[in-house]
């Protein structure tokens, strides 16, 4: 979680300009993000004053970190969060700080979209069903 240097408590509040500096998110794009993702849903008091609590902070961090450095779409990035309990989700943010690999479903070479995921056996049979059923579709355009 980022570290704010700005001699609050680590559970402080913190409203939505704060939250912009300390991670480099433009306001708007914070405002916009709480409209795509209904569980980002920071304090709002009179006014319409926004206030990030620290689960709200941690939240947009990894929404961020999905969309910007991952490349998911921001539905993509709302699946994971939906799907993911909050314990899950800090798991696998673990994982991939220890090393979890991503595998890239186009290793191979063929044009197609690069997927993320973690690997499992389960996951490779999947990947290669997909590679196959593409391979397949292609032969029937020609291509």
């Amino acid at each position: 979680m980022t570290a704010f240097d700005d001699g609050k408590d680590d559970s402080a509040l913190r409203t939505i300009g704060e939250v912009s500096d300390a991670l480099g998110i433009k306001p708007h794009v914070l405002r916009y993000w709480e409209a795509q993702f209904p569980l980002l849903k920071p304090l709002k008091r009179s006014g319409g004053r926004r206030y990030y609590r620290p689960t709200d902070v941690a939240l947009v961090e990894t929404i961020d970190r999905l969309v910007n450095r991952e490349g998911y779409t921001l539905k993509g990035a709302e699946a994971v969060l939906r799907s993911a309990g909050k314990s899950d989700l800090d798991r696998r943010t673990d994982d991939r700080r220890s090393g979890d690999r991503r595998a890239d479903a186009d290793s191979d070479g063929t044009p197609g979209v690069r997927l993320m995921v973690t690997e499992s056996p389960d996951m490779a049979e999947t990947i290669a069903a997909l590679k196959s059923i593409r391979a397949r579709l292609a032969a029937a355009l020609g291509a």
